[in-house]
């Protein structure tokens, strides 16, 4: 897989510019606040159609500008591609294949793949458990594109359950006592837990497959001195599963014939259903799910030192990579945004010998003094300002 174009017309501070790849590794070098990483942003959209620094499009179109486009030729083994998407201030965006438009914006997943590392993802250690969450929704949809439908199924009838429990349903706007709530909740407790259990199931295999990945990684990076352990902690499981998730039996992980997940669920709702009366939102299900990550049987979060962090992160960057390409067949892109100051001379290292030109890398940094001279003279390096790129 190998990003050969990409063309940016009104997305954030670029008026109008085109970039020809040429070289595994292309390094973006300027200033903060110039536009690398609005460049690595427009990649993100187009892989996963969702970037991971706005959440409205408006706040991705060039000021003063009515729409943005993001166009990318990508060469793969299957041949070329062509990919677009028009984003607008006011209405709904628009994405394309081969120029023409797609009735369905999910329909892009799963044409280009990437891997994005940058200082935000300390957050996957040190942050509660929503930047898992996301991580591992985002992995999942890299391997298997039809999860992000999955996913939305789940939300939808997450948002209509929540509705109910405020007494206040979209169709009427407004909020009332409602008698026949538990009978209405039942309805919508079976969908929560049909869809939900879909959920569960793909987030219990995606763990279990990178898991053993990022252990050697981890291994191998700490010098053998440590052993990482990660465990997928589903929210419908045992309480006490949560808090040593890596010692005791988990009969979702353990057991993942749905039968058995959807008894849990639902005891799991009878037991939570008084609190989510008095509370008014929904407490079981997947939206509430955490992923343990340990050292040496120590929680990273609370114990591991910034160096810790640091090595546990790059590590399952690179399980990602590795498990993408297996799946796929294909090499992901990696996208790697001012990382390399976050990392010491050692990890930096084994990021680099790792990535050689296996991966196409686009590389966003101040200066180039964490380059040696081979990474130099093997590299496309560009330099931005202000929303222009030259040579």
């Amino acid at each position: 897989m190998y990003l050969k174009k990409l063309h940016l017309h009104q997305f954030r501070n670029y008026q109008d510019q085109e970039i020809i790849f040429q070289a595994p590794k292309t390094i973006l070098v300027g200033e903060n606040a110039q536009g690398k990483s609005n460049l690595l942003e427009a990649v993100e959209l187009l892989s996963t159609l969702r970037s991971h620094r706005a959440s409205r499009d408006r706040d991705l179109v060039l000021q003063g500008a009515s729409t943005g486009r993001i166009q990318a030729t990508l060469e793969r083994a299957t041949g070329t591609i062509e990919l677009g998407m028009i984003l607008r201030v006011n209405g709904r965006r628009t994405v394309s294949r081969y120029q023409e438009i797609l009735r369905r914006q999910l329909d892009l997943l799963g044409s280009l793949n990437t891997v994005q590392f940058s200082s935000l993802d300390l957050d996957l250690v040190r942050g509660g458990p929503e930047p898992r969450r996301r991580w591992l929704d985002t992995l999942l949809i890299q391997l298997e594109p039809v999860y992000a439908s999955i996913l939305q199924q789940y939300h939808q009838v997450l948002r209509q359950r929540n509705a109910l429990l405020k007494g206040r349903l979209p169709e009427t706007q407004t909020v009332s006592p409602n008698p026949d709530l538990p009978s209405q909740l039942a309805l919508w407790d079976a969908q929560l837990v049909s869809t939900g259990i879909r959920v569960i199931r793909r987030r219990h295999r995606a763990i279990a497959r990178l898991a053993p990945i990022a252990q050697r990684w981890h291994h191998t990076i700490s010098h053998h001195r440590e052993n990482l352990t990660i465990t997928y902690v589903p929210n419908v499981g045992q309480p006490s599963m949560a808090i040593a998730s890596d010692r005791l039996p988990n009969p979702v992980a353990d057991q993942e014939e749905p039968e058995v997940i959807q008894q849990l669920f639902f005891e799991h709702l009878q037991r939570r259903a008084i609190a989510e009366y008095h509370q008014g939102t929904t407490l079981v299900g997947p939206h509430r799910d955490d992923i343990n990550l340990t050292i040496n049987q120590t929680p990273a979060r609370q114990y591991g030192s910034q160096g810790q962090q640091r090595t546990l992160v790059l590590a399952l960057k690179l399980a990602e990579l590795e498990l993408i390409e297996s799946v796929i067949q294909e090499p992901p892109l990696l996208l790697l945004d001012d990382v390399l100051a976050e990392l010491d001379l050692n990890r930096q290292n084994q990021l680099l010998a790792a990535i050689q030109d296996r991966f196409q890398t686009l590389i966003t940094t101040t200066h180039l003094g964490a380059f040696d001279a081979q990474w130099l003279r093997s590299s496309q390096i560009l330099t931005v300002q202000a929303g222009h790129l030259s040579t």
